[in-house]
């Protein structure tokens, strides 16, 4: 059994902006806008919550992966369960991944997209057995129960994660426009 809720009434209030009103906080000379709206939480570092470049939406998912030589295979900055309005971590669980998915979903609404035009999405966990079913749990809160809806999703396990999170969500969204 699992319980639907209206992820979107509260976050779309709080973002109240729609891509009419969103402004890029850069343009870069081949059109590749960056975003950081002031209504969400401030980033932790040197990186941007959201860019569009023509037709095609990228939501961060920020992650540390380390190889098995402890290498940095990659760094990415990301979507996390951080409550918007005070910029801190919702508790950890199915309340954190929920919140990392809201969040991606409102970022997407902010810049003139949908869920339903979600391409790929990446989800990092620190614990693939404990927080996959919840990742799945909040998929299916937010596309809903038809599985011919759900974008195509890789999950990742990784050793840890910013400010040592559970889970990180990457997001992909087609514009239906071109820039």
């Amino acid at each position: 059994m699992h319980i639907k809720i209206p992820w979107s009434i509260g976050l779309l209030a709080q973002a109240a902006c729609s891509y009419g009103k969103l402004e890029p906080n850069y343009t870069s000379p081949s059109g590749v806008q960056i975003f950081n709206p002031s209504t969400f939480f401030n980033t932790t570092g040197p990186w941007s919550l959201m860019s569009i470049a023509g037709d095609t939406l990228y939501i961060s998912g920020r992650v540390v992966i380390l190889g098995s030589n402890c290498f940095l295979l990659t760094c990415r900055p990301g979507m996390r369960g951080i409550y918007p309005s005070n910029s801190t971590l919702a508790p950890v669980g199915l309340t954190r991944v929920r919140q990392a998915y809201q969040n991606m979903a409102a970022l997407a609404e902010m810049a003139g997209s949908d869920v339903n035009s979600c391409v790929r999405l990446v989800v990092y966990v620190t614990d693939m057995f404990r927080y996959r079913p919840m990742c799945n749990q909040a998929q299916v809160e937010i596309w809903g129960d038809d599985p011919s809806r759900y974008p195509p999703r890789t999950i990742v396990e990784v050793g840890r994660l910013n400010d040592d999170d559970i889970v990180e969500v990457e997001g992909t969204f087609y514009l239906g426009r071109s820039a």
